[in-house]
């Protein structure tokens, strides 16, 4: 099993607090304060990102509105202007690809960058990074924390390590040293579930991980104990991709009051139905191998049922409504549904002739 080539040079970009950084650009007044960009109370919002002022209350994104106002009552609350921050955030992507045109964007504010083969700069990835810190500030007034390694998990863990306004360097003569003493919770992929399950092993660290044999890992988390073993030595070899394969289509809504019972869930998923399907036209109707139902419940308990094969009617996704309200039995605060698409590599081999 190949570590990463030394030669490699992968970037990753991400925005400060992206939708709160545009707002205090626009008005300087909002700098210093505890600030949030996020739905309203009474129509059950979550916040979609704060500013640090507000994170010292321990406000984070994702937190229920009502919650973060409970922990922060004077925090500045703005609905968000998602026009503005796409431009904003075109601006940025158009500053990485003036240095390659390998960009992976993660989302609208964060990318990763392949730049191994960029001679500007004498190429250094740390001469590069510093650019786009320099030109992104310059030119949309927004901090911009950089990660520069081998890997793309390093590289985006990197960005992390040193924010607001970051930059750190993870050469490849660094790499062991680095990852040895990294927490496996920094790992891609390690969630609480897995997070727990390893701490239930006595395992904190990477180097702890790397005691643990590969069959044991798999034996303990299929597929995935595969991919701990290699992370724990540094090893990702997933490419920057410039084209990222849609894999799913969903639509969901969080209600302004829970829905009492699984009659108001029925009631409710016809007009989900309906917006589904137009997104499905939207995209040229792509052919589907499941659908999904998503339900989170009001003591925000979350489930998903999924079920290949089945077409996206009304009727099969109040099927599967039915079977997830059953593991819950409570009001719900959202619905979702949703449809998993067939896998780009599946449609052309559907499609060669026979």
């Amino acid at each position: 099993m190949a570590r990463p080539s030394p030669e490699r040079k992968i970037l990753h970009a991400d925005c400060d607090c992206f939708y709160a950084a545009v707002e205090m650009r626009d008005n300087p007044a909002l700098r210093d304060i505890p600030l949030a960009i996020g739905g309203s109370v009474d129509r059950r919002g979550v916040i979609a990102t704060c500013n640090y002022p507000a994170r010292a209350y321990g406000i984070h994104s994702a937190m229920p509105t009502a919650r973060a106002l409970r922990l922060c009552p004077h925090l500045t609350l703005l609905r968000g202007d998602f026009d503005k921050y796409r431009e904003v955030s075109r601006q940025i992507q158009a500053i990485f690809h003036e240095l390659t045109p390998l960009v992976e964007p993660l989302s609208l504010d964060e990318a990763f960058l392949d730049v191994t083969g960029v001679e500007r700069f004498s190429g250094s990835a740390t001469w590069m990074a510093r650019w786009i810190k320099e030109e992104s500030l310059r030119r949309t007034g927004i901090t911009v924390s950089v990660g520069a390694a081998p890997a793309k998990f390093l590289a985006k863990i990197a960005s992390d390590w040193e924010k607001p306004d970051g930059l750190t360097v993870i050469p490849p003569s660094k790499v062991d040293a680095f990852v040895s003493a990294l927490p496996v919770k920094k790992l891609h992929g390690v969630g609480p579930a897995t997070g727990a399950r390893l701490d239930a092993l006595g395992i904190t660290t990477c180097a702890e991980l790397r005691e643990l044999p590969l069959e044991r890992l798999v034996e303990e988390f299929g597929k995935f104990g595969r991919r701990l073993f290699e992370l724990a030595r540094g090893i990702d070899d997933r490419p920057v991709r410039v084209e990222r394969e849609r894999k799913s289509v969903s639509v969901e809504t969080t209600f302004a009051r829970d829905l009492p019972d699984l009659a108001h869930c029925r009631e409710a998923l016809v007009p989900l139905c309906e917006k589904l399907e137009e997104r499905l036209a939207r995209h040229g109707h792509p052919p589907l191998a499941g659908i999904v139902v998503k339900v989170r419940f009001d003591d925000f308990s979350l489930t998903t049922l999924e079920s290949r094969g089945l077409a996206p009617t009304p009727e099969h996704y109040a099927r599967l409504l039915e079977q997830a309200w059953e593991r819950g039995r409570r009001p719900v605060r959202l619905l979702g549904v949703g449809t998993r698409l067939v896998a780009a590599d599946a449609r052309r081999q559907l499609s060669l002739p026979l």
